[in-house]
């Protein structure tokens, strides 16, 4: 199977099964989805959503975020990764925002990335949800996934993905398909152990097709091997009964 039927495969079956996928993040405007993000590297969202209700009551707005302390806003994320980096970050970035961007959170990418804690990933996550710009964040999941699927070849790199998965998902389904690479790879085709018994994608997947084919030709090698031995031992043993059987025939001459 050639990739343009992948992804044709990928895009039916998830536009049919999971038409309305979104975030998992929780957050009623686009400054506390740009404060999630930021919170979410190498973070789960689950985590993120449990701490974000107490900061939000906190720091509504980006003024109120900007007036704060980095050791203010330490105490309400100290349960997250890095709080150390990420709390400087969000004081920065809502500082940025009222000072450069009249405290809204702007639409384009180059300025996205000029706030503090927003990469390339994150400024594609606002860019897309908020602002429905053709934009895919890459992260773990979906560099995994698209990789493990058979959408990108030989993509290395976050922003090989990116570009790959630019370059041949139709422009409409690029948002959403950012959000049915990342739970496919939170709930099914997880890192260590892809649960490719439940999975949907198994018979146009890549991974499954080589993983199997390989299973398949181990099994063979190895029920070969067993054979041989078998017929090693039982030869062996043939020859044992034999030489007893001559020497019980030699004694009693």
């Amino acid at each position: 199977m050639n990739k343009k039927e992948r992804y044709r495969h990928f895009v039916e079956y998830f536009s049919k099964h999971s038409p309305n996928a979104v975030t998992e993040l929780h957050y009623g405007s686009p400054f506390e989805l740009l404060v999630a993000v930021i919170l979410s590297a190498q973070c789960t969202d689950k985590r993120i959503n449990q701490v974000t209700p107490a900061l939000f009551e906190r720091f509504p707005t980006p003024q109120a975020l900007a007036a704060s302390t980095v050791d203010e806003v330490f105490n309400y994320i100290r349960s997250v990764s890095y709080p150390n980096n990420k709390a400087k970050h969000l004081v920065g970035m809502a500082q940025m925002l009222v000072q450069d961007f009249k405290g809204e959170v702007p639409a384009g990418l180059d300025n996205l990335q000029k706030l503090p804690g927003v990469g390339r990933k994150t400024a594609n996550v606002i860019a897309s949800v908020v602002f429905a710009t053709p934009a895919i964040a890459v992260d773990t999941h979906v560099f995994r996934v698209a990789n493990r699927i058979g959408l990108t070849s030989n993509a290395r790199t976050p922003l090989a993905v990116e570009k790959q998965l630019m370059a041949h998902l139709p422009k409409d389904v690029i948002g959403i398909a950012h959000h049915w690479l990342i739970l496919h790879g939170r709930y099914i085709c997880v890192a260590r152990r892809p649960k490719c018994e439940i999975c949907p994608l198994t018979w146009f997947c890549r991974y499954y097709e080589r993983n199997n084919t390989e299973t398949a030709l181990l099994k063979a090698e190895a029920i070969k091997i067993k054979k041989a031995k078998d017929m090693k031992k039982k030869n062996v043993l043939n020859k044992i009964s034999r030489e007893l059987k001559k020497r019980s025939v030699d004694k009693d001459i």
